[in-house]
């Protein structure tokens, strides 16, 4: 889903052969892959070894692949960046953080890798963070919403959720430069991107919203059919008339430099 924001990203930083990237949160791989097959030497940490061996499946390259494929010199590593060395060619000159602000846990947890990140990198290079966009503008926020009433039917739209929880709130207006800062990185440019959720089906809504693990926190303290049941309900509204469900969000990102 957010593939638009990748590609605006490594579009403006004009990521290529001379990319040295460490992504933080990388997931299953997406974002590396499209990164790799630009040319650019690709290396990511995630907590997740399910979604980490995913990444290793989308990055090993095929027998038949030249030299210079895609994932060739990709390397992953389960846990935060202390865990990966600096490339062959040098230190990282790019550091990625998609992973939306408000749904990877606390902002001082994100703040302490992205230190531990740039310490590995040149100076100068750029840090690029990811966020949901206003409030009003993402369809997906409302929906999100359910899983933080259910998660905790006290905890208030403008509180942060305790840290270590898989929960999610709704971006503020300077919550990447308030990263940015904490982490100790200079702004440098910011931007938003159109990046609706689309899905087949209702089905596939569900399965989708429920694998990001911004429900988990509410599944653990509410019967699962009734998660289930207020999700689909909150999903209606953007189901089409051909059953496919549509969200139209934006997102923003921030490109931050390393002093």
């Amino acid at each position: 889903m957010l593939v638009p924001l990748y590609e605006a990203v490594y579009q403006r930083l004009d990521v290529g052969p001379h990319t040295r990237l460490l992504a933080l949160g990388c997931g299953s791989g997406l974002a590396l892959l499209m990164a790799a097959t630009r040319g650019a030497q690709v290396s990511g940490v995630d907590m997740d070894e399910p979604r980490l061996r995913l990444a290793r499946e989308r990055l090993t390259p095929q027998p038949e692949a030249s030299a210079t494929a895609a994932g060739s010199a990709a390397r992953l590593a389960h846990g935060g960046p202390e865990r990966m060395d600096t490339p062959e060619r040098g230190r990282f000159n790019l550091v990625t953080a998609f992973h939306p602000v408000g749904c990877a846990g606390s902002a001082e947890g994100l703040a302490s890798s992205l230190q531990k990140a740039t310490a590995l990198a040149e100076r100068g290079s750029p840090v690029v963070l990811g966020g949901w966009g206003p409030f009003e503008r993402c369809a997906t926020a409302g929906v999100l919403r359910v899983a933080q009433r259910l998660a905790d039917p006290s905890l208030s739209l403008d509180r942060t959720p305790p840290p270590g929880t898989s929960s999610w709130r709704p971006s503020g207006r300077d919550d990447l430069e308030e990263l940015a800062e904490r982490a100790g990185l200079r702004p440098d440019g910011s931007g938003r991107v159109a990046c609706p959720f689309g899905y087949a089906d209702m089905p596939s809504a569900m399965r989708g919203l429920l694998s990001t693990g911004m429900f988990d926190a509410a599944l653990e303290v509410a019967d699962p059919a009734q998660v289930e049941k207020e999700l689909s309900e909150a999903l209606h509204p953007y189901q089409r008339a051909d059953g496919t469900v549509w969200m139209p969000n934006v997102f923003r990102y921030l490109i931050a430099r390393t002093r």
